[in-house]
């Protein structure tokens, strides 16, 4: 038990190092944004796919923001993907589709396999343009947007890009708020951060794209899993293509506005996260053009989740020891370790969120910082409910279907 425990204090001592050396590089360091400069150029044909499984609420203002955005349209086709929808999202579309001819191309899917991963697939096989970007349904985009995120394939050795999510319900309630210094802690910092050291910053899923030659040479979206961001994420590194973040190219989410919703939203993330996490680990250590650094902090990063589970573990291990009186001194200090490392955060690290308010600008919103416990409880519980349902049941590889989070905007 003592072993154990230690080998956690261990695995903590080196998460909290990693934020702190997050936080300093963005800080301090020097900041790197390669192609936030380019603003005229020959652009490349792009397509932007907006899966979307019941999105009546929201479907009308992605698309209408898609429809501003400042791209040459004779090179830009958007894809609407309804998959099953039983509400008034294919109508919604459809009334796009009459009053801007030419310009969107649906798909409705009624049968394959269900999931945001195989409406990805299914759409790209359509695909003829050189860049894929996606936006979930409920994102807005800047109509600087699309080609701030094709700007960096002009790189080739660029396989994917990932632009700056900020909520815009922020005002909502407490969660709302919460939620928005998490986002700024995991992007400003977190992201950018490792965009200046040329680590491995993470291709989210949506308010991004990626290279349709890479994508293809690392086969595609794979339909089974259930964090395909991630999977495209890690394979794209171990075929030796480049993910970028873009910290200036900001779009616009709706985050969870209750607690149900966000519990949910946690619990999917923890199960893709920690089903990427099985299937990458061993390859990328010993893969052969990572370098030492993007393997150290690709390894980091597919830890994460696990670290929720290994802390209750760790404090179960701790107070047993305590209260037992076998060494009463290790188990005062791993106590002390494990409360520390709590108080700092796990997720967006107290300290990150802090750096981040710091480089936003809105100082103020500092003063909310200590309720950010209730969101590091809620998911340090929801994430170890699911990472332990996942090692009890043998479910690395659920059936798949629509996990989305709850809208609360009205449709129009």
């Amino acid at each position: 038990m003592l072993y154990t425990l230690y080998f956690i204090v261990g695995l903590i001592v080196i998460y909290t190092i990693r934020h702190y050396w997050f936080t300093y590089n963005r800080l301090f360091g020097a900041q790197r944004h390669p192609y936030l400069d380019v603003d005229a150029a020959d652009w490349p044909s792009v397509t932007v796919l907006i899966p979307a499984h019941n999105e009546e609420a929201v479907i009308a203002h992605n698309l209408d923001a898609l429809l501003e955005v400042d791209y040459p349209p004779e090179k830009l086709r958007l894809i609407p993907i309804n998959d099953r929808s039983t509400d008034r999202t294919r109508e919604i579309i459809d009334d796009f589709v009459r009053r801007y001819p030419g310009r969107i191309f649906p798909l409705h899917r009624q049968t394959g396999k269900p999931g945001k991963a195989a409406a990805l697939k299914d759409a790209t096989e359509s695909v003829t343009s050189e860049i894929v970007l996606v936006f979930d349904a409920d994102y807005l985009p800047g109509k600087g947007l699309i080609k701030q995120l094709t700007a960096p394939f002009f790189d080739p050795e660029v396989g994917a890009v990932m632009g700056r999510v900020v909520p815009l319900n922020v005002d909502h309630n407490l969660l709302t708020r919460l939620l928005d210094l998490e986002r700024s802690g995991g992007y400003q910092v977190d992201q950018q951060a490792r965009m200046n050291m040329h680590l491995v910053p993470q291709y989210g899923g949506t308010v991004g794209g990626v290279r349709m030659q890479a994508l293809t040479a690392v086969g595609g979206w794979r339909d089974d899993t259930l964090a395909e961001d991630t999977d495209v994420t890690y394979r794209l590194l171990l075929g030796g293509w480049k993910t970028v973040y873009q910290n200036r190219s900001e779009c616009y989410e709706e985050v969870p506005e209750d607690w149900r919703s966000r519990v949910r939203q946690v619990m999917r993330w923890a199960s893709g996260h920690n089903q990427a996490t099985v299937r990458y680990s061993l390859p990328l250590l010993f893969n052969r053009r990572a370098s030492l650094l993007e393997k150290i902090d690709g390894l980091l990063l597919l830890g994460v989740y696990a670290m929720s589970p290994v802390l209750l573990i760790g404090w179960m291990l701790a107070i047993m020891l305590f209260f037992l009186g076998e060494n009463t001194l290790h188990g005062i200090i791993a106590i002390l370790s494990l409360t520390s490392y709590s108080a700092l955060g796990n997720f967006a690290a107290f300290f990150e969120i802090g750096a981040a308010v710091r480089l936003d600008g809105h100082r103020k919103r500092i003063r909310l910082l200590a309720f950010n416990i209730l969101g590091f409880l809620v998911s340090l519980i929801s994430v170890s409910r699911a990472t332990f349902s996942q090692l009890l049941t043998r479910r690395n590889d659920n059936k798949l279907v629509w996990h989305k989070t709850e809208r609360f905007r009205r449709s129009p």
